[in-house]
């Protein structure tokens, strides 16, 4: 200490003191450390985000558009975001650069502003009043950031709600997904070959692609203009007929089955069984059951009955059956119906229709983790069957209060009319998607023909009586969920309803976050799918304890520690007098 002392009362002490405070503000803007002491490391990163930090070789440029004037909810997210930033910073300072900016600011060596460029890039806005000095003032925010990285760049969204007002358990969710929104479209910008996905068609199923007709662009099938729109921004799509090709090339990724309307003949079933057995991975959306709205919008009701798409031995075999049966749920979506006025000018109102069922997501995989809900339509329940090997995990099953409708059925909109009689619906969890996961057994083992498998030796892909690797595929009982509607206008998103567009109702599911969440885990680096794993825990407080307590708690946290600094002084200053005394 004497040692220091000298030095600091020397002539250039004061020198070596300034030296020695640049050096520590130095290493302290260089150097970052911290320990997470929480119990779900709510502040480490995993493991695949620091290895995808750790192989840049450019800098990222993250823009965050929650900049400006908003209510509680939004800044919460604003300062929720940069500290997830920072924690990307500490991990790789030397490549990771961030800023806060305002939508409305206009983009430097331009006249249009920042919103502009937001809406190209698929942003959507959620309008809000905000209080000012001069009154109120209506604003748009959006809640997302974009990343550059390499002359790519790519939309973060931060809050996949809609509603102007975050709830703690919708900001909960938001912070829980940052990590996995951020590394998955960084992973998307590093790594810039995409998967290549097959879609079936030559069944009756919905085509995509668009023809031109007279100079003017014409869908093939309306109903699939997000569906197209959505793959091909994150995967390299091509359509392929069962009919024509003779097998089903291992260079697809995935293979996505729509909504067939057809048979499936015995060779077709054998196509995607060997492609299955070579470790190709299957998404099926499938409608076991005759059922559609527009029978009932022009004839009032409708029968549904089997298609009979000879699917169910295959599915069988790989364990599980999609039953010719409909779900009824009282957690449903609105439909329009006319309850008065004139056969001219009727009066609607709309009504819970119970072949509308709405998916609440249990959260018990990467898949469904923070899903919301996805809305289905005349869905069919799914079964298990014993399969050896395979695991089987349920992604989407019915509410608490639902039911099962065998066939034939009567599907009218006089069901209506009344209310629901609660006592049928006592059925709950109705699994209606699962995930099958291990060694899949072939449907044609011991009994393809010689001929048969000596042409599948011939085109280099020997016939296979097991799946080589561990495989994966996903089959869901209804294929209108990847469907989108179609208004005068055009398409609109799928999960949002035609009939309550513009009403009160409108609300868009979660529809297109499952075909991407289920997509991403087939194909995608199952290490960043893994960061959805990611929990963090809500702790509120409890309102009745404190409402009850109220007064104790404000005691301690307002009076208490000014009657301790008194107490301490009052101490101090008598053990002062009996020293001095």
């Amino acid at each position: 200490m004497k040692g220091i002392q000298k030095i600091i009362e020397s002539k250039y002490g004061w020198l070596l003191l300034l030296i020695l405070l640049v050096a520590v503000n130095w290493l302290a803007s260089s150097f970052h450390s911290r320990l997470d002491l929480t119990r779900e490391k709510r502040y480490t990163l995993s493991r695949a985000t620091k290895d995808l930090l750790n192989s840049l070789d450019g800098d990222v440029q993250i823009d965050v558009f929650l900049k400006g004037d908003f209510p509680s909810g939004f800044r919460k997210l604003a300062n929720s975001t940069e500290e997830f930033l920072q924690l990307l910073k500490d991990q790789k300072s030397s490549r990771i650069h961030y800023n806060f900016i305002s939508p409305q600011e206009t983009l430097p060596g331009s006249d249009s502003t920042y919103e502009t460029s937001l809406v190209k890039l698929g942003a959507a806005a959620i309008n809000l009043t905000v209080q000012v000095k001069a009154g109120q003032e209506n604003k748009r925010v959006y809640p997302v950031a974009v990343i550059k990285y390499n002359g790519r760049q790519s939309l973060v969204n931060l809050y996949s709600g809609g509603k102007r007002m975050i709830t703690a358990v919708e900001m909960n969710s938001a912070e829980a997904m940052m990590e996995y929104q951020f590394a998955k479209s960084l992973d998307e910008l590093v790594h810039t070959d995409k998967p290549l996905i097959g879609y079936s068609i030559g069944n009756g199923e919905p085509e995509l692609g668009v023809d031109m007709v007279n100079g003017q662009p014409v869908y093939r099938d309306a109903r699939t203009a997000d569906l197209e729109q959505t793959l091909r921004s994150k995967y390299q799509l091509f359509t392929l007929n069962l009919h024509n090709q003779p097998i089903i090339p291992d260079t697809f990724k995935a293979l996505v089955i729509v909504k067939p309307t057809l048979q499936f003949s015995e060779d077709e079933k054998l196509k995607i069984d060997q492609y299955v057995m070579r470790g190709g991975k299957l998404l099926l959306f499938i409608d076991a059951l005759i059922a559609e709205q527009d029978s009932l919008h022009y004839k009032n009701s409708t029968v549904a009955f089997d298609r009979n798409l000879n699917l169910t031995d295959m599915l069988f075999r790989y364990g599980v059956r999609i039953n010719s049966s409909l779900i009824m749920d009282l957690q449903c979506d609105f439909l329009p119906f006319a309850a008065g006025g004139t056969q001219e000018h009727p009066q609607y109102e709309y009504l819970h229709w119970n072949y509308y069922p709405l998916f609440e997501s249990k959260g018990n995989h990467t898949i469904n983790k923070n899903l919301g809900l996805v809305a289905g339509r005349f869905v069919n329940p799914i079964d298990t069957i014993s399969s050896p090997g395979v695991n089987k995990t349920i992604l989407l099953s019915s509410s608490a209060n639902s039911r099962i409708l065998n066939t034939p059925v009567l599907i009218s909109v006089n069901e209506n009319r009344n209310e629901p009689e609660d006592e049928k619906f006592k059925r709950h969890d109705i699994p209606v998607a699962y995930l099958l996961e291990g060694k899949f057994t072939s449907l044609f083992r011991n009994r393809i023909p010689r001929g048969k498998a000596d042409s599948l030796g011939m085109l280099g892909v020997p016939f296979r009586e097991s799946s080589v690797d561990n495989g994966k595929m996903i089959v869901v009982g209804d294929g209108d969920i990847v469907l989108n509607d179609v208004t005068e206008n055009g398409p609109i998103p799928m999960g949002l309803n035609l009939f309550t567009v513009g009403s009160q109702y409108e609300y868009q599911f979660a529809n297109r976050d499952f075909l991407l969440n289920s997509l991403e885990y087939l194909v995608s680096n199952p290490a960043i799918s893994e960061t959805r794993n990611k929990d963090i825990i809500l702790r509120l407080l409890d309102p009745t304890r404190v409402k009850e307590q109220k007064t104790t708690w404000q005691f301690i946290n307002i009076a208490l520690p000014v009657l301790l600094i008194i107490l301490c002084g009052f101490i101090y200053q008598q053990l002062r007098k009996r020293r001095f005394a």
